[in-house]
């Protein structure tokens, strides 16, 4: 079989390969949109991947079989697969579930650095294109490094600012819209440039421009956006990925890279109509958030409840709502709040979750939790779907969240959060805070539901003050 037969085969079957992997890849989007079928797409996604490695590493060593390349090049992918394998490995045992946000912010950025190291090498490797193929691989090198350097350091911020690395409140620099707005017109000032005349020093003065860029966008936004964030990167390292195909002219980074490009921009979308906040604003850095407010004090009378009285609200109630938050994930409390589900759904209490969409830190946060408990399915429903059920229920038990069932939303105009749909847990006829301390949220604005008539506050770790709600039933 001649050289040129040899790389034919192996690109046509790495061809099939990779569109066998892009379908595995649309089948596992499809299985985690819901409950019942997301461990099977995970599977689809698993063997998507592991037939896109494979492929890739028969193309590869196809291309270069016969030479002497070819053991070299066999041993980089074996270390560079070995060692990437065993760091994530070792990182998805260990990290827990409060880790998570933070944990996919900084793989984010792995995607972006990627995406300007295949930018670079672009750049710098000599190309037989001619004419109008290459201004648009010119293009192509220069838009790439553009986008994997604003994800590399937007995932960075982002990192820092979920593990508390970096203060959450948003960075107010003087004229942040202008700067923003200004960088982008530059790039595409530049991008011409470098399309006419490709000169090195312009690719280092745009990759400079897109990390500042990447920086500063990510900072502009507050903590109580952060669940935007991680999707808005998450759409940022697909379209990294898709540019990184096109400069490698691999057809499944192209493809998986427009499938997380696209869908991670939907979920934008989804967490901006959550938040009450417009997409473009929360894309373009932040434009309109306000600062939160410096005092997160509440002000009026607060009335403390203890685990027996809490224990005596539930064993008079016909109906309860639980709305878990990011607190629930820090106490570890699901699988008590599991348990106690069970308990009063025995004793024939209608028990059903209130999930905020932006509920934790990430998207979807408070259901992995609850799935993971083994907390029945068809009791968990959505804010829109609880919200006007609230008013008619006997007792609601707010487990570590805070912004995502403040009235201030809906009642304070000049509340940091005013217009973010919120769960109106305040309408129920009891309300029962489960809190460490009266701190405000992660977006540090107060919360009057704490001084509210019919709310009572019980202190302590969550996961604690569940058993002992047990213990007293």
């Amino acid at each position: 079989m001649t050289e040129l037969s040899t790389l034919t085969v192996a690109g046509s079957v790495a061809g099939a390969a990779y569109l066998v992997a892009a379908l595995l890849f649309i089948l596992s989007l499809a299985g985690l949109s819901k409950h019942e079928t997301a461990r099977a797409g995970v599977g689809y996604g698993i063997a998507g991947m592991v037939i896109a490695l494979v492929a890739t590493v028969w193309a590869t060593l196809a291309g270069a079989w016969g030479t002497a390349s070819v053991t070299t090049g066999l041993i980089l992918l074996v270390v560079a697969v070995l060692v990437g394998g065993a760091i994530g490995l070792w990182r998805a045992r260990v990290v827990a579930m409060t880790g998570m946000p933070e944990l996919i912010a900084l793989l984010h950025s792995f995607v972006g650095l990627a995406a300007v190291l295949v930018g670079w090498n672009g750049a710098l490797e000599e190309s037989a294109m001619s004419g109008a193929l290459l201004d648009i691989h010119h293009a192509e090198v220069f838009i790439g490094v553009f986008i994997g350097a604003v994800t590399f350091t937007g995932s960075i911020v982002a990192f820092l600012k979920l593990s508390a690395r970096m203060k959450s409140a948003p960075l107010m620099l003087p004229g942040k819209n202008a700067l923003n707005l200004g960088a982008l017109v530059a790039f595409v000032g530049l991008t011409v440039w470098y399309v006419i005349t490709p000169e090195l020093w312009l690719l280092v003065v745009v990759t400079v421009l897109a990390l500042l860029l990447g920086w500063h966008l990510v900072a502009s936004i507050g903590g109580g956006d952060m669940p935007v964030v991680i999707s808005m990167l998450n759409s940022y390292s697909g379209w990294a990925a898709a540019a990184a195909g096109f400069l490698l002219n691999n057809d499944l980074l192209i493809i998986t890279g427009a499938l997380v490009g696209s869908s991670g921009a939907y979920l934008s979308y989804i967490m901006c109509k959550a938040m009450n906040r417009s997409f473009i604003s929360v894309i373009a850095g932040g434009f309109g958030i306000a600062a939160p407010s410096s005092s997160g004090e509440v002000e009026g009378e607060v009335r403390e409840l203890d685990a027996e009285g809490a224990a005596a609200l539930l064993r008079d109630a016909s109906s309860v709502v639980i709305t878990p938050g990011y607190g629930m994930a820090v106490a570890q409390a699901q699988y008590p709040v599991a348990e106690l589900t069970s308990r009063l759904r025995e004793r024939g209490v209608k028990v059903r979750f209130g999930i905020h969409p932006v509920a934790g830190r990430l998207p979807g946060h408070m259901n992995v939790l609850l799935a993971e408990a083994k907390v029945p399915y068809d009791i968990v429903e959505e804010m829109d779907e609880i919200n006007d059920d609230l008013a008619a229920t006997d007792v609601v038990l707010v487990i570590g969240a805070n912004d995502t069932v403040n009235p201030a939303a809906a009642q304070d105009p000049g509340s940091p959060i005013a217009g973010m749909p919120v769960l109106r847990v305040w309408e129920a006829s009891n309300v029962v805070v489960f809190k460490r301390s009266m701190s405000a949220g992660y977006a540090g604005v107060a919360n009057p539901l704490f001084t509210r008539d019919n709310a009572q506050m019980l202190f302590g770790d969550a996961k604690q003050r569940v058993e002992d709600i047990l213990r007293a039933l």
